[in-house]
C-alpha cells in the first residue's frame, strides 16, 4: 500500500514531468503568441540573461554528489529554476500575449515550485544537516573547496545545460518566425512594402 500522501505523490509527478509538460506549453505559447520584431529583440534579451545564469550555475554544479556552494549558489539556493523563471519571462515578452503569460506562469509556478520541494528533500536525505546549514546561509558550509571551485565548460556539458540552450535557441528562432510573418502580413494589410 502506498502510504505516500497524495499531494506529495502530485509534487513527484510534476518535478518528474516538467520536461514534457514544458513541450505542450511551448506549443500552447507559440500558437497564441503574436511577436513583433521590437518584442522579439526586448524578450530574447532577457530569455538570454536567465540562460545565461543556468549555465554560470551549471558550471559549478555537482549534482547529487555534494551541496553546492560556488558561482551563483553563494547567492541563489536553486540557480538554475531562477535562470529559468527568467527564462520564462523573456518569451512571455516575445510572445506579447496576456494568456501566454498567465501559461507561462501557470507552468514555471507548477512545475519548478514541485522540482525544488522534491530537490530540496533529497538533498536534506542525502546531505542532512550540511544542506540545513548551507540553505540558513550558514558559513561553515563552506569547509571544503567548493567555494573555490572556478567554473567548467565540462560542467556546463555533464549537467546537460547545453539541451536548455538548444531549447531556448529552437523557441526563439520560431517565434522570430512567426514574427517576421505576422510582420509581413500587418505590412501587407497597411499597404506597405
Amino acid at each position: 500500500m502506498n502510504t505516500t500522501p497524495p499531494s506529495a505523490r502530485l509534487v513527484q509527478a510534476l518535478a518528474r514531468r516538467r520536461v514534457p509538460l514544458g513541450f505542450l506549453a511551448g506549443a500552447l505559447v507559440l500558437w497564441l503568441s503574436q511577436p513583433t520584431p521590437s518584442t522579439l529583440v526586448a524578450g530574447t534579451a532577457v530569455a538570454m540573461v536567465g540562460e545565461w545564469l543556468r549555465i554560470w550555475a551549471a558550471g559549478h554544479l555537482n549534482k547529487a554528489r555534494e551541496v553546492t556552494t560556488s558561482g551563483p549558489y553563494r547567492w541563489f539556493a536553486h540557480p538554475l529554476y531562477v535562470g529559468s523563471s527568467i527564462m520564462g519571462v523573456g518569451l512571455a515578452l516575445v510572445a506579447d500575449r496576456v494568456a501566454v503569460t498567465a501559461i507561462i506562469g501557470l507552468y514555471l509556478v507548477m512545475t519548478l515550485m514541485a522540482a525544488v520541494r522534491s530537490e530540496e528533500a533529497f538533498l536534506r536525505h542525502a546531505f542532512g544537516e550540511r544542506y540545513d546549514r548551507y540553505r540558513r546561509g550558514v558559513d561553515a558550509v563552506r569547509g571544503d573547496d567548493a567555494e573555490e571551485r572556478r567554473f567548467h565548460v565540462a560542467r556546463v556539458i555533464a549537467n546537460r545545460e547545453h539541451r536548455a540552450l538548444v531549447g531556448l535557441g529552437i523557441a526563439i528562432l520560431l517565434l522570430a518566425l512567426k514574427a517576421t510573418y505576422n510582420s509581413g502580413s500587418l505590412w501587407r494589410a497597411t499597404g506597405r512594402p
